[in-house]
């Protein structure tokens, strides 16, 4: 569906050059939710700005949906755009037309008569769930149900590929669940390749398929969504693992409870897949005459299924809390302990 090969993209001004795609390779297969992640400057904007044509490699080649992007202009490069749908962080809609307006604009482009407009505007306003405000005007609409008509408008040429610019970073976390949830019913139900690009881990956990993270202009790590919460390999992976597995402020909860005991062992268990929805500790108090405290935790899922963190605060006899130890590890879970 999209093969990215050995694309570089490099802006020159008269001081200097600045590298901001650099080498890269990906494969996107049809019907997948990619994700693209990176902070402020790794190059991620550029990438998805060349899988529609809005940037050109100077090196490499970019195939999308068929199209051979990276080379195509005119009449045949605004053909592919048609089936290579974009939506922006900023909405980026036409603020003195209504909502129908608006979704039914790139048809008008494309020349469809007016009764299909009409037709087809009416299915997408179901499908985004906007009913009841074909006639709103965007300035009386919420940041989600702006998003909703630009995801709309988007779908109107009925694309085979949607690319999402930081689609969710204007809204508040309720409204990003919404539309991300939007996002992966769409893709359901129409098959639809998704890519998109972001900053946040949680959106990359909750929808992506697949995630590659870019800096510096390069992919430095890709892979499915639950391998790489499993085993982040790059620093910047891992940091961006760890926003949403284990913050901040549960670091110091944990430190603070840990200060009150004088023996045993505080371990913390790292749960993926099916192992997360497994009854571990049931089968760990059951099997040794240890005592166990759950002090914190959480399981959260991604499209690859399920991973979680737990902090459990184990005593007993030394011999039977290595023991139980042993047995954690022979679970195919990661078994972490903090000295006291």
């Amino acid at each position: 569906m999209i093969n990215i090969n050995n694309a570089n993209k490099v802006f020159a001004s008269k001081k200097r050059k600045i590298v901001a795609v650099d080498n890269v390779n990906l494969t996107i297969e049809q019907g997948e939710i990619f994700g693209v992640i990176g902070y402020s400057g790794a190059g991620k904007s550029t990438l998805i700005r060349m899988l529609n044509g809005l940037e050109i490699p100077n090196e490499g080649s970019i195939t999308v949906a068929g199209y051979e992007v990276s080379k195509i202009k005119g009449s045949k490069l605004r053909k592919a755009r048609q089936e290579i749908s974009m939506i922006f962080q900023h909405f980026n809609l036409l603020w003195s037309r209504t909502v129908e307006q608006n979704i039914s604009f790139p048809l008008e482009i494309a020349g469809v008569k007016k009764a299909m407009r009409e037709k087809k505007v009416a299915e997408l306003i179901k499908l985004v769930g906007l009913e009841g405000r074909e006639h709103a005007y965007p300035s009386q609409l919420s940041g989600g149900q702006k998003q909703r008509v630009g995801i709309a408008r988007a779908l109107a040429n009925e694309p085979k590929v949607l690319l999402c610019d930081e689609a969710t970073s204007a809204l508040d976390p309720q409204t990003t669940d919404a539309i991300l949830d939007l996002l992966v019913d769409i893709n359901k139900r129409l098959g639809l390749t998704i890519v998109l690009i972001t900053h946040e881990m949680h959106v990359i956990r909750k929808i992506c398929h697949r995630v590659a993270v870019m800096e510096s202009g390069k992919v430095v790590e890709t892979g499915p969504v639950i391998d790489v919460f499993k085993k982040p390999q790059q620093e910047i992976t891992k940091r961006f693992v760890q926003q949403v597995i284990e913050p901040n402020e549960a670091k110091d909860t944990i430190e603070h409870i840990a200060a009150q005991y004088t023996s045993g062992k505080i371990v913390v268990l790292g749960f993926v897949g099916e192992n997360a929805e497994q009854p571990v500790i049931t089968k760990l108090i059951r099997s040794f005459p240890i005592s166990v405290n759950i002090i914190q935790g959480k399981i959260s899922s991604t499209q690859n299924g399920s991973y979680g963190t737990l902090y459990i605060h184990i005593d007993g006899e030394k011999a039977e809390t290595e023991k139980a130890l042993q047995f954690l590890q022979s679970q195919e879970i990661s078994v972490e302990v903090i000295q006291l």
